[in-house]
């Protein structure tokens, strides 16, 4: 596998969804974040449709279907009924992701190694599909050997740990939490893999992120929806790929 100097910008619009579904009714609507996203330059859209419908809804996902011309990253838990909804899709992505109900977010990355056996045999309709099977893991080796064998296509990073130890001003968390993402990216480079990072990246946090060679794509959502309440989405994203694009070719300034 090549190493590309283009790095990709994923934009969730999970949390326009949970502005709208606070109030009810149909605004702010997640259709069309995701159409100014994608005409603002997105390389793709990323939707989490959780077991509870929290935020994005069957609704959401179809209409999705039907307008996006970029890829559609479909966020997901290893479940019957979603495994269904994938392959009645067929979105471009779908990744993998551990749920809990309890949770506000996603909180880390799927326990792989554990459930290797179960995993194997849930993906492989969706890789025959034509899906690109991405598993949402820990920066661990333990994960990504398991993600390796069990035939996914890309791995997702989970950056949350690194993120939370920045703005806690947690240096050496920070830093230790860094450089796991970066030997991780590297080795499952390595193995094949296609390597994505996301959660929690801010402006303050992606440069260093983005510097990795081995990284396709970033998926950044609550951050870039939250500024987009001040500066609009299509500013919000300007400023995220003026940062991507710097730190990819060398510029820390």
């Amino acid at each position: 596998m090549t190493i590309s100097g283009k790095l990709r910008l994923g934009v969730n619009i999970d949390h326009v969804a949970t502005v709208r579904n606070a109030r009810g009714g149909d605004t702010p609507d997640p259709l069309r974040a995701a159409r100014v996203a994608q005409d603002a330059g997105a390389d793709g859209i990323t939707a989490h449709l959780r077991e509870d419908r929290r935020h994005i809804s069957d609704a959401d996902i179809e209409g999705l279907m039907d307008i996006l011309t970029v890829p559609l990253n479909f966020e997901m838990a290893a479940t019957e009924e979603m495994q269904q909804i994938a392959l009645r899709h067929k979105p471009h992505a779908v990744c993998i992701v551990p749920e809990k109900r309890e949770e506000r977010t996603t909180e880390g990355g799927l326990e792989v190694a554990r459930e290797e056996n179960r995993l194997a045999h849930y993906i492989a309709p969706l890789r025959d599909a034509g899906c690109r099977v991405s598993i949402f893991i820990a920066a661990d080796v333990r994960q990504i050997d398991a993600a390796h064998r069990i035939g996914a296509q890309v791995i997702e990073l989970h950056s949350g740990a690194y993120c939370d130890a920045h703005h806690e001003n947690r240096l050496d968390d920070r830093d230790r939490e860094l450089n796991s993402l970066r030997e991780m990216s590297t080795y499952a480079h390595s193995l094949g893999l296609e390597v994505h990072v996301g959660h929690g990246l801010t402006y303050e946090t992606v440069k260093p992120v983005a510097a990795f060679p081995e990284v396709m794509e970033l998926n950044i959502g609550h951050f870039l929806i939250g500024e987009a309440i001040f500066r609009g989405l299509q500013p919000a994203m300007a400023e995220m790929r003026r940062l991507m694009d710097e730190a990819r070719a060398g510029n820390f300034a």
